[in-house]
């Protein structure tokens, strides 16, 4: 952490941040190129951000790379992030790997394509040793669809008798969701200027920090990322419990 930034090492405990990346196709077009060119410097900010991360020593990075929902987008758009993706897949991987960091994709992986099946799955392999920082890319994915597909596996195992219904709580619903035995959210990140989460994971941000900022995705960068942790740090977060109570601790 920084030396001349005391605040980041002195605050609350910041393990885990998610980015919803958002932006790409504005920035692109503010500058009269092709949306695809706004998503091309979005994987290059990415980088900068994990880096970042592995540099602050925060635990886990997860990032909101392709809803469920962005099916909907042109057939040409689409296809170019499949492109984008699959590149990043094959390039990107090694240099995560050299530098300890585990990559884990959650999502809807079924609809993709064999080849990106492949590469993600290479790539989890490669990394699933690795003892820093943990990437979290959600493709495919909805925080609905992440809760659906956690309850479908829980009931299944009440009816097969596994699981006694009585028995059913938030440390069993947790277990089933993606983000399983990663602790929750601390700060939420979302560039772009929308304010809203977007189908992200909406169980773990519960009791998340939220950060919002006008900056397009692409020109996110280490400066603006270290003053939403400054502001994290600068929250007083009391998960129920009364300001009084934590000045008694």
């Amino acid at each position: 952490m920084s030396a001349d930034n005391p605040t980041r090492s002195t605050g609350n405990a910041l393990k885990h941040v998610c980015i919803i990346m958002d932006g790409n196709g504005r920035w692109a077009k503010k500058r009269f190129m092709p949306r695809f060119a706004g998503h091309k410097a979005g994987l290059s900010a990415l980088r900068k951000i994990v880096a970042s991360c592995v540099e602050e020593k925060i635990e886990v990075l997860t990032v909101f790379a392709f809803s469920s929902e962005n099916w909907r987008r042109p057939d040409k758009e689409v296809g170019l992030l499949m492109e984008l993706f699959t590149t990043a897949l094959s390039r990107e991987v090694k240099k995560l790997h050299e530098h300890n960091v585990q990559l884990r994709v959650v999502g809807e992986l079924s609809a993709f394509s064999e080849k990106i099946q492949t590469l993600i799955d290479e790539a989890v392999a490669l990394t699933s040793e690795n003892t820093g920082l943990v990437f979290n890319i959600a493709a495919n994915y909805g925080g609905r669809w992440d809760i659906m597909q956690a309850s479908k596996s829980i009931a299944v195992k009440v009816q097969s008798g596994e699981l006694d219904i009585n028995d059913i709580d938030e440390n069993i619903m947790e277990a089933h969701l993606s983000l399983r035995g990663l602790p929750e959210p601390d700060l939420f990140i979302r560039t772009g200027g929308e304010k809203r989460i977007s189908n992200f994971i909406l169980w773990q941000l519960a009791y998340c920090e939220f950060y919002f900022t006008d900056t397009l995705w692409p020109d996110f960068n280490k400066k603006i990322f270290l003053e939403a942790i400054d502001s994290f740090h600068a929250r007083q977060r009391r998960f129920g419990r009364t300001g009084d109570q934590l000045k008694e601790e």
